[in-house]
């Protein structure tokens, strides 16, 4: 293995069933730039949690498009405005925080727990409609139905639309992926800018419904949120609301579907979630660190000159920030190859961290651990039909395509 090729190796759909080596080698050169143009990538766990904090690192997504000859990021900005995750301060903490108040404390602290319930029937109801089969996808059946119903209903979107969802979110959740080889292909930008227009055409139809009529959801509070950083626009609702569909239910389908996968290697781990629920929470932080569903952050900009481990970083200078590979740092956990429940030290990076830490990490803890102990505990002799699993193309945002289990029956 060259070091010249490992962003490529990366990127490439060949490794995507285990980075994990690929990580490891990059580790033995914390900052790897291999060539002129290219990013800077960053693989150590401190340097990469300094960085995530560091004002100089931008997410601006018109700062990307000045330092990349990649042009999906310009042609994004045609359409809707960038999402507050794509923006600076003060605009990004602007947003945040009106979108905040209508999420959770102080204005709504109760918004996710009172989801609760909703979600204890949503998995019922998706566990029974297994039936007698005896062998299940957890994917198409269980792991993206379920927060695509919780998203929605949290938002205001009527479930039955959810079909059409699928369609548009696919090709703007493959735009993440930065294979350089779809750069140059016209058509794969194209398709996620039209996805990304007719989903925000269908929402304003609903953001039009809100402004007359308000609702009990996050949709209404973010049309109709007069707090003291003012009202959001028009096409600032569309695009947090945007964001917030797609955000809240794609990482949560990789962190179940790969916390699935982990408990089936880890059979006595299966085991003892099963006898033991109250171990769900402490097992989906390590399962965050282990098989942590955003593998990177490829979306950053040096806005001035900055020096990493003796290495200096130009202004302009696109940064890839790689945080599966910071979670198994052995300079920051020990033994970090193992999958570890009773793990004490888990503050990994799974999530993020900084200004753009994880919005909706709360729900999506909850939801993790509610689906992979309900499934510990009903699914009869659970096993693999195959290891590994067919990989979803993004490297971003990796997990199973599909997670073909064989059960004996359903509890």
């Amino acid at each position: 293995m060259t070091q010249a090729s490992l962003v490529r190796q990366i990127t490439d759909f060949a490794n995507r069933a285990n980075p994990y080596p690929l990580y490891e080698e990059l580790r033995k050169t914390p900052v790897l730039h291999e060539e002129e143009g290219g990013p800077y990538v960053f693989s150590s766990y401190y340097d990469i949690e300094a960085l995530l904090h560091d004002p100089r690192i931008s997410s601006d997504a018109a700062n990307l498009a000045a330092a990349s000859t990649d042009k999906r990021s310009q042609a994004e900005q045609t359409g809707l405005p960038p999402s507050f995750l794509r923006l600076d301060p003060p605009e990004h903490d602007r947003l945040r925080r009106i979108t905040n108040s209508g999420f959770g404390p102080p204005h709504r602290p109760h918004r996710i727990n009172d989801l609760v319930p909703d979600m204890e029937r949503v998995v019922t109801e998706l566990i029974d409609g297994f039936g007698d089969a005896r062998q299940i996808d957890l994917v198409d059946q269980f792991a993206y139905p379920f927060p695509v119903t919780v998203i929605c209903r949290l938002l205001g979107v009527p479930r039955d639309d959810e079909p059409r969802f699928r369609a548009w979110v696919d090709p703007l959740v493959a735009n993440l992926d930065p294979d350089t080889t779809k750069n140059a292909d016209p058509s794969f930008s194209k398709a996620a800018q039209e996805a990304r227009m007719q989903l925000g055409m269908y929402l304003a139809g609903l953001v039009e419904e809100r402004q007359k009529e308000p609702r009990e959801d996050l949709l209404s509070d973010l049309v109709n949120s007069h707090g003291p950083d003012g009202p959001m626009t028009m096409m600032e609702v569309l695009s947090t609301s945007v964001l917030l569909l797609i955000a809240g239910h794609e990482t949560t389908v990789n962190l179940i579907t790969n916390g699935m996968l982990t408990l089936l290697r880890n059979p006595d781990v299966l085991q003892r979630l099963r006898e033991e629920p109250g171990l769900a929470p402490n097992l989906v932080e390590e399962l965050l660190r282990f098989e942590p569903p955003v593998q990177m952050v490829p979306q950053r900009t040096c806005i001035t000159d900055i020096e990493v481990r003796g290495v200096t970083i130009p202004k302009g200078s696109r940064i890839w920030l790689m945080l599966a590979a910071g979670n198994r740092d052995p300079e920051r956990f020990p033994d970090p190859e193992r999958f570890d429940p009773d793990r004490r030290d888990v503050q990994h990076l799974g999530f993020g961290s900084g200004i753009h830490i994880c919005f909706g990490a709360p729900m999506a803890r909850l939801e993790t651990q509610l689906a992979l102990t309900q499934l510990a505990r009903r699914l009869d002799s659970p096993r693999l039909v195959e290891d590994p699993p067919p990989y979803r193309p993004n490297a971003v945002l990796r997990g199973p395509r599909h997670l073909n289990i064989a059960i004996d029956g359903v509890k």
